[in-house]
């Protein structure tokens, strides 16, 4: 599979998390090859972004790697799920796309096994189900998505491309509001509406 180039980072993010629909998050895992296709993502515009971590240019030890290059993968725990994203925007400007969901492409036995015998629907519909389903832990922070053994290859363009508001951020004022959540129309793998 193709690694995306590092110019493809260096677009306007919400830009960016359109065209991550169609594109394969490949993971070289110690048990196999584990590929999914980005089928949802949603956009977090940094300083003046309520619902973003780095909301008022707030810099901490977990938010450091998003005021880095575009590109650079960001990684971060909630409850006991870990969560990945794509670093967005110029240095010092803390934007960031938090992949939703994607669809199981190969490694599916594998991918049954992670996600503990769920139906193959529930496997990666999810942030934190893909990263289970994947192998995908904290190890990543702040590595970029152009390097193996976890990277971004080169997928199918996405034709149909829902757009709306972000989901789980309901305690961010207007953000709530803002449509910055992108899915492949109709995918059955997408992460479930409001």
């Amino acid at each position: 599979m193709k690694i995306v180039e590092r110019e493809f980072f260096y677009q306007p993010t919400l830009e960016l998390a359109k065209d991550l629909l169609g594109k394969y998050i490949v993971h070289e895992h110690s048990s196999g090859l584990l590929i999914g296709k980005i089928v949802e993502t949603e956009a977090y515009m940094g300083a003046d972004d309520k619902a973003a971590h780095s909301f008022g240019n707030r810099r901490t030890k977990r938010t450091e790697v998003m005021f880095g290059e575009p590109g650079l993968i960001y990684t971060y725990q909630m409850h006991t799920h870990t969560l990945i994203n794509v670093v967005a925007a110029p240095v010092d400007t803390p934007n960031a796309i938090l992949i939703r969901a994607v669809e199981p492409i190969e490694g599916l036995e594998q991918m049954q096994e992670f996600r503990k015998n769920q139906p193959m629907k529930q496997w990666t519909n999810g942030p934190g189900k893909l990263t289970k389903a994947l192998g995908i832990t904290m190890e990543y922070y702040g590595k970029h998505w152009t390097e193996k053994p976890l990277y971004l290859a080169e997928g199918e363009k996405v034709t149909s491309v829902s757009i709306g508001p972000r989901i789980g951020i309901e305690n961010s004022g207007d953000a709530v509001h803002y449509p910055y959540r992108f899915w492949e129309t109709d995918n059955p793998f997408v992460s479930k509406m409001r």
